[in-house]
């Protein structure tokens, strides 16, 4: 996997609105935030979506969730939030680099899109 934005934010090389970090993740704001809270989690270690996840990849998966829970509950949105992941071009992913978007601050519909 060649480096996206999200590796160069990772590394330092781009800036962004760093809101939680850890050995396995980072989370930062969306630049083009589509509700109040905006944050996208992704994992240091370069996966390019979920459907090439593996079974290794089991604890990173369950710590983003766990991460994004946080994330909401630290930003004061406590449990009513929402978690998205776009897998591959045909389902809207433009970064391909795994990242699990947390929203909340405004009333969401369903079905999502």
């Amino acid at each position: 996997m060649s480096d996206t934005l999200f590796t160069k934010i990772i590394n330092r090389e781009i800036e962004a609105d760093i809101v939680y970090e850890d050995d396995t993740v980072l989370a930062f704001r969306d630049i083009a935030p589509q509700a109040p809270l905006h944050v996208l989690v992704i994992p240091k270690k370069p996966i390019e979506m979920l459907a090439r996840a593996g079974e290794d990849d089991r604890d990173v998966l369950g710590h983003m969730m766990l991460t994004a829970a946080k994330v909401a509950a630290d930003e004061g949105y406590g449990d009513a939030f929402r978690l998205a992941m776009n897998n591959g071009e045909k389902a809207g992913q433009s970064v391909f680099h795994m990242h699990l978007h947390v929203l909340a601050g405004r009333a969401f519909e369903w079905p999502p899109g």
